[in-house]
């Protein structure tokens, strides 16, 4: 138990030092937004609303220096119910090109579920490694991984092809392991296709599935199914 207070306690401490630098380094910021309304939202391969739609929006504060802080929420519902009916998503990082067609993102995001009935808070480490702004490689870390107390690695390969000015694909693999003692590692894969309908707005149909891994851990929630969403940025 003195264990995962302190690692609670250290988390929090990180996180709050990252979003302190952000938001220090913010004092020439731009400020950006997004809202999604989504038949299903489905975060690596497992619907993190029981299959019913979902409200989310976000919004990032963003410095020239590359330094950033954001929040974003969406909508959730979990199987068996413990009570959680809204995610929060506290990012504060850097991100910034490494060239002519490299770029990188590092930041710390702590998952918050406020209403639920037991602790599901945790934090993790993300980076994501961009070439040419069609293909990356994203990584993320965690002791604490889902909030079950062990450690998790998460990585995705994906891609993006443009079809012209208005549609494009975007494909992506990605892999969990996680603690033998919390879950087998499992992999998952979605294929989405996405119109730019005018402006800002895009609609996006994404066909997801998992392994049998995948369907084991989370009974009802992975597998195969299909997310449609209206999207945008402003």
């Amino acid at each position: 138990m003195v264990v995962e207070q302190s690692k609670g306690r250290l988390a929090r401490r990180g996180c709050g030092l990252l979003l302190g630098l952000a938001v220090s380094g913010a004092a020439s910021a731009a400020v950006e937004g997004n809202a999604t309304l989504t038949t299903d939202y489905v975060w690596r391969g497992s619907s993190q609303s029981d299959g019913d739609p979902a409200a989310q929006a976000g919004v990032k504060l963003g410095s020239e220096s590359g330094w950033y802080a954001s929040v974003w929420g969406s909508g959730v519902s979990f199987r068996p119910d413990n009570g959680a009916r809204s995610e929060f998503d506290v990012v504060a990082g850097w991100g910034g090109a490494l060239g002519n067609d490299w770029a990188l993102d590092v930041n710390l995001t702590r998952y918050l579920y406020p209403s639920s009935d037991v602790d599901l808070d945790w934090t993790e480490l993300n980076s994501t490694l961009t070439w040419q702004q069609r293909y990356w490689l994203q990584v993320g870390v965690s002791d604490d991984a889902l909030a079950g107390g062990h450690s998790g690695t998460y990585a995705q390969l994906g891609a993006r092809l443009p079809l012209g000015q208005q549609w494009r694909l975007e494909g992506a693999v990605g892999h969990y392991w996680l603690d033998s003692a919390q879950g087998d590692d499992y992999l998952h894969g979605q294929l989405s296709a996405i119109w730019k309908v005018h402006g800002p707005w895009e609609l996006r149909l994404t066909a997801h599935d998992t392994d049998g891994a995948g369907k084991r851990l989370f009974p009802g929630n992975a597998g195969s199914r299909v997310e449609f969403a209206l999207q945008t940025a402003f």
